[in-house]
Protein backbone atom coordinates (compact mmCIF):
# COMPACT_ATOMS: atom_id res chain seq x y z
CA UNK A 1 0.00 0.00 0.00
CA UNK A 2 1.55 3.59 -1.00
CA UNK A 3 0.97 6.51 0.99
CA UNK A 4 0.22 10.22 -0.11
CA UNK A 5 3.12 11.29 1.82
CA UNK A 6 4.36 15.35 0.88
CA UNK A 7 7.36 15.83 -1.17
CA UNK A 8 9.87 17.10 1.57
CA UNK A 9 13.34 18.12 0.21
CA UNK A 10 16.72 20.04 1.94
CA UNK A 11 15.28 23.40 1.32
CA UNK A 12 11.57 22.79 2.87
CA UNK A 13 12.95 20.39 5.88
CA UNK A 14 15.59 23.41 6.50
CA UNK A 15 13.08 25.97 6.44
CA UNK A 16 10.85 24.33 8.71
CA UNK A 17 13.54 23.41 11.46
CA UNK A 18 14.50 26.95 11.44
CA UNK A 19 10.58 28.05 11.62
CA UNK A 20 10.44 25.98 14.97
CA UNK A 21 14.18 27.54 16.10
CA UNK A 22 12.34 31.14 15.51
CA UNK A 23 9.29 29.96 17.46
CA UNK A 24 10.42 28.23 19.81
CA UNK A 25 12.89 31.13 20.93
CA UNK A 26 10.06 34.11 20.68
CA UNK A 27 7.79 31.85 22.67
CA UNK A 28 9.52 29.57 25.36
CA UNK A 29 11.96 31.36 28.30
CA UNK A 30 13.94 28.62 29.07
CA UNK A 31 15.07 27.95 25.82
CA UNK A 32 16.19 31.75 25.66
CA UNK A 33 18.05 30.79 29.20
CA UNK A 34 19.42 28.05 27.83
CA UNK A 35 20.30 29.97 24.83
CA UNK A 36 22.06 32.85 27.22
CA UNK A 37 24.12 29.94 28.93
CA UNK A 38 25.08 28.73 25.78
CA UNK A 39 26.46 31.90 24.42
CA UNK A 40 27.93 32.52 27.79
CA UNK A 41 29.66 29.23 28.37
CA UNK A 42 30.89 29.11 24.46
CA UNK A 43 33.01 32.00 24.99
CA UNK A 44 34.30 30.88 28.16
CA UNK A 45 35.45 27.55 26.31
CA UNK A 46 36.76 29.07 23.56
CA UNK A 47 38.61 31.62 26.31
CA UNK A 48 39.84 28.96 28.65
CA UNK A 49 44.12 28.50 28.22
CA UNK A 50 43.12 24.74 27.09
CA UNK A 51 43.84 23.07 23.78
CA UNK A 52 41.30 23.49 20.79
CA UNK A 53 40.42 19.71 21.52
CA UNK A 54 39.61 20.64 25.33
CA UNK A 55 38.17 23.60 24.18
CA UNK A 56 36.03 21.73 21.71
CA UNK A 57 34.75 19.06 23.78
CA UNK A 58 33.12 21.92 26.55
CA UNK A 59 31.85 23.60 23.41
CA UNK A 60 29.80 20.57 22.11
CA UNK A 61 28.63 19.54 25.09
CA UNK A 62 27.04 22.88 25.36
CA UNK A 63 24.64 21.46 22.85
CA UNK A 64 23.14 18.97 25.02
CA UNK A 65 20.86 21.30 26.86
CA UNK A 66 20.11 22.99 24.18
CA UNK A 67 18.50 19.69 22.45
CA UNK A 68 16.88 18.43 25.70
CA UNK A 69 15.15 21.85 25.94
CA UNK A 70 13.47 21.46 22.11
CA UNK A 71 12.47 17.86 23.71
CA UNK A 72 10.96 19.57 26.07
CA UNK A 73 9.37 22.23 24.53
CA UNK A 74 7.56 19.93 21.76
CA UNK A 75 6.90 17.50 25.18
CA UNK A 76 5.20 20.16 26.26
CA UNK A 77 3.16 21.56 23.18
CA UNK A 78 1.73 18.20 22.58
CA UNK A 79 0.79 17.58 25.61
CA UNK A 80 -0.70 21.36 25.96
CA UNK A 81 -2.37 20.23 22.36
CA UNK A 82 -3.87 17.19 23.73
CA UNK A 83 -5.23 18.35 26.71
CA UNK A 84 -5.86 21.80 28.88
CA UNK A 85 -7.70 20.14 31.84
CA UNK A 86 -5.33 18.19 34.83
CA UNK A 87 -4.55 15.10 33.94
CA UNK A 88 -1.82 12.88 35.63
CA UNK A 89 -0.47 11.32 32.38
CA UNK A 90 0.21 15.12 31.46
CA UNK A 91 1.74 16.09 34.17
CA UNK A 92 3.95 12.75 34.10
CA UNK A 93 4.77 13.34 30.75
CA UNK A 94 5.66 17.43 31.23
CA UNK A 95 8.16 16.04 34.15
CA UNK A 96 9.71 13.78 31.96
CA UNK A 97 10.68 16.40 30.09
CA UNK A 98 11.96 18.67 32.53
CA UNK A 99 13.98 15.54 34.00
CA UNK A 100 15.47 15.37 30.25
CA UNK A 101 16.66 18.73 30.41
CA UNK A 102 17.81 18.68 34.73
CA UNK A 103 19.90 15.42 33.82
CA UNK A 104 21.28 17.23 30.70
CA UNK A 105 22.34 20.17 32.50
CA UNK A 106 24.29 17.71 35.34
CA UNK A 107 25.87 15.67 32.68
CA UNK A 108 27.03 18.52 30.66
CA UNK A 109 28.61 19.87 33.67
CA UNK A 110 30.07 16.94 34.52
CA UNK A 111 31.82 16.95 31.09
CA UNK A 112 32.81 20.46 32.03
CA UNK A 113 34.59 19.43 35.57
CA UNK A 114 36.17 15.91 33.62
CA UNK A 115 37.44 17.84 30.76
CA UNK A 116 39.02 20.70 33.08
CA UNK A 117 40.62 18.26 35.51
CA UNK A 118 42.53 16.74 32.66
CA UNK A 119 42.94 20.39 30.63
CA UNK A 120 44.25 21.22 33.82
CA UNK A 121 45.70 18.17 34.61
CA UNK A 122 44.55 18.92 38.40
CA UNK A 123 44.45 14.71 39.31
Amino acid sequence: MKLNKPKYSLFKNTGYAIEGLVDITKNESSFKLQLLLFLVMGIVAWLLPISFGFASILFLSLFIPIMAEVTNSSIERVVDLVTSEYHILAKQAKDAGATLVFLSLVLTGLIWVATLIIAFELL
